[in-house]
């Protein structure tokens, strides 16, 4: 998937992937993808919530070899 930005906040643990996220997302545009990169498995609920409940749009979440990656469309 293309992405404009990618964040990298393995070795993180909540809330501070999500503090990061917050922060990213606030030097794009409308419409741009943020990649994430994450290690805490709490993430793939923390992000599901977090696009939720900022209207931001989570295109698509998954794991490999212990790494989680999202991709998230700011809204």
């Amino acid at each position: 998937m293309n992405f404009d930005k990618e964040l990298d906040v393995r070795g993180l643990v909540c809330p501070l992937p999500i503090l990061r996220t917050k922060k990213s997302l606030t030097d794009m545009t409308r419409g741009q993808i943020l990649k994430i990169v994450a290690t805490d498995p709490a993430s793939l609920i923390d992000f599901q919530v977090f696009a939720e409940q900022t209207g931001n749009q989570l295109l698509s979440s998954a794991e490999a070899s212990g790494e989680f990656l999202f991709y998230l469309k700011k809204k």
